[in-house]
């Protein structure tokens, strides 16, 4: 039986991301229909160590037995209280341009529970055409149909010389969060998340996990081809010694 703690623990931002990669692979393990999954299997799916595994999960209560595993169907549901998916998740877009279009069309949000119900942009040419099942609103709007949606996220995906100004103005509507995707430190207030999705850092840390792996399996072979040598040495002093 597992025990999940509240989810208001304060874990690193690399352990939430590897709690969410154990709830995809453990959706993956129901859909095919396993019953257990070992910290084992979800190390090596998650590219981390079954310590870190059972670490991760240590934080927000005992899970799983000795021998036996996590119980698929236990651990999906309490990581998902957890990532604070039991819950709608209601989600406004800002900047109706070629990310926003694709974020608005992504069926995974509703499934995940996070539901688009507005999009604004500051472009007349925009406003008031249908866009992804929703009517483009004019961005002056936002803090008015704030008061009276109340939106729990806004994703901001606008220009970088506009990002500022615009989460100036999703904070003034009392947006609590923010996911960011323009290239531009933004500054906001003491009562709000940020998050931000910078494409150039992704694709470094992944150029750097491409070149050390290169590396490591570089090492790996010269230490390969190290051994054989010395096994070779040993074999030919056997020979002489008999």
């Amino acid at each position: 039986m597992s025990h999940a703690a509240p989810a208001a623990k304060r874990i690193a931002q690399s352990a939430v991301r590897r709690l969410s990669l154990y709830l995809r692979f453990l959706e993956d393990a129901d859909d095919r229909g396993l019953a257990t999954v070992s910290s084992q299997e979800l190390a090596r799916l998650g590219g981390t160590t079954s310590a870190q595994v059972r670490k991760d999960l240590s934080v927000f209560g005992s899970f799983g037995k000795r021998g036996l595993g996590y119980t698929v169907a236990e651990l999906i549901t309490a990581l998902r209280e957890i990532l604070g998916l039991g819950r709608e998740w209601r989600i406004v877009i800002v900047g109706a341009g070629k990310i926003g279009t694709a974020l608005a069309q992504y069926a995974g949000f509703r499934q995940r529970g996070f539901t688009v119900i507005a999009v604004y942009d500051n472009d007349a040419s925009k406003i008031g055409i249908q866009w992804a099942g929703l009517t483009v609103r004019d961005v002056s709007q936002l803090e008015l149909d704030a008061a009276r949606e109340r939106p729990d996220i806004a994703v901001l995906a606008v220009p970088a010389d506009r990002a500022q100004a615009t989460a100036d103005c999703i904070a003034r509507a009392h947006i609590g969060g923010i996911l960011n995707f323009a290239p531009v430190q933004l500054h906001v207030p003491a009562g709000v998340t940020l998050q931000s999705v910078n494409m150039a850092t992704e694709l470094e840390v992944l150029s750097y996990a491409l070149a050390n792996r290169d590396a490591e399996e570089l090492r790996d072979q010269k230490s390969e081809a190290s051994s054989q040598r010395s096994d070779r040495t040993v074999a030919r002093g056997t020979k002489r010694s008999g």
